[in-house]
């Protein structure tokens, strides 16, 4: 059986995102490949190696006792990301020597790119894969790598395949001297939770009680991180300008988590606007699933997973075109709003509440979308046809 190495700065059990999630529906469709990882730990709690699914671990890094999502910001476990880049080059060689890899998969150039550049110096014969799923601008991802210039722009250059979720990141990947017979648009999919809910009622309604929602309450929800490119604030901020039985869920974990509160403090929205926290992935859809509209006005995004999970799980999407999103985020498909404009998020709210029959024409236009162009099945197919076959050649 053909061996590939990949390289993720993170993945299950803890800190998982849209990159993890994608890692893990793919391999988890594809049984004539052994894929093993290297990974950062974080959590003492945590084995070394052990099997998730179809990958076996081996986990790297600073550790300290079950940490949180903000704990990984904070001294020593902020080392964790730059150490990284070198760690897991020789770890990867280490691993090289004992398990013979065919091929590798490098996961977000920003985070992987420099340890995959590193371990094909090592080994030049090794073919491998790069794949684009960056949420951050392409801009600001160059600058934080300039200490690191020569093997960040290696990294493209160098890789067999260079997979993107979006066009908006083809472009990147094309500015950094990628051919464009090397670049594969392989879209990410929705939450296959979403796309056929298997929650009762009984346990929905539970949910709905522990966060105290009450009958005529109308549910916006955000499901990405607490990042400054998901525009967080401006929801907040469009907050106030809706009537008092809209209230906020925010579901997730991240830098912003004080500012945001802050924020709600100082506009009087304390009782609106409620901090989830971190959610284990799969239970993120039953949140979806009690929620009224999705909103999150992104000031960058790559593709955006969460959006095609909203869509999946027929809610309203309120969002920009910003990056990746203008290639499925329309008049058709959603309410499109400006970047960095709560106003309008607002009247967009106030829009959908008011038109029930075009809330349910363009979230079956959506949903119908999702189902045929953003499933798992679909593209673990392509990336197995597309990428792997490619690399292990």
């Amino acid at each position: 059986m053909k061996k590939i190495l990949i390289f993720s700065l993170s993945y299950y059990p803890n800190y998982v995102s849209g990159a993890e999630a994608a890692i893990k529906e793919i391999t988890d469709r594809i049984d004539d490949i052994e894929f093993h990882m290297v990974t950062l730990r974080y959590n003492s709690d945590l084995p070394k190696e052990e099997m998730i699914g179809n990958v076996i671990i081996h986990r790297i890094g600073l550790t300290s006792k079950n940490p949180s999502f903000a704990d990984l910001g904070k001294m020593p476990l902020d080392l964790n990301k730059p150490l990284y880049q070198f760690l897991a080059a020789f770890k990867a060689k280490q691993l090289h020597k004992k398990h013979k890899y065919d091929a590798a998969w490098a996961m977000m150039a920003h985070s992987t790119g420099v340890p995959v550049a590193i371990f094909k110096l090592f080994n030049p014969k090794i073919k491998y894969a790069l794949t684009l799923q960056e949420g951050d601008a392409p801009e600001y991802i160059e600058k934080t790598m300039k200490p690191l210039w020569s093997l960040f722009t290696s990294s493209f250059k160098k890789a067999t395949v260079v997979q993107v979720i979006s066009k908006f990141l083809g472009e990147w990947a094309k500015k950094r001297e990628v051919a464009e017979k090397n670049i594969e648009l392989i879209h990410n999919g929705a939450n296959p939770k979403d796309l056929k809910p298997n929650v009762s009622k009984e346990e929905l309604d539970k949910l709905k009680a522990k966060y105290n929602k009450k009958e005529g309450e109308v549910y916006l929800v955000n499901t990405a991180r607490l990042a400054p490119q998901k525009a967080n604030d401006d929801i907040i901020t469009a907050m106030a300008m809706l009537p008092e039985n809209i209230k906020f869920l925010l579901v997730g974990d991240g830098d912003d988590k004080n500012m945001l509160k802050y924020l709600a403090r100082e506009l009087g929205l304390e009782d609106r606007v409620i901090f989830v926290g971190q959610v284990d992935r799969g239970e993120v859809s039953k949140y979806r699933q009690i929620s009224d509209i999705f909103v999150c006005p992104s000031r960058s995004e790559g593709l955006g997973n969460a959006f095609l999970s909203a869509m999946a799980s027929r809610l309203p999407v309120i969002a920009t075109q910003e990056g990746g999103l203008r290639e499925f985020i329309n008049e058709k498909t959603a309410w499109v709003v400006q970047k960095d404009s709560p106003e309008q998020i607002a009247e967009a709210v106030k829009n959908i509440l008011n038109d029930p029959q075009k809330v349910k024409t363009i979230t079956e236009n959506a949903h119908q979308m999702v189902s045929q162009e953003y499933n798992w099945d679909l593209v673990a197919q392509k990336m197995k046809d597309k990428v792997f076959t490619k690399i292990l050649s």
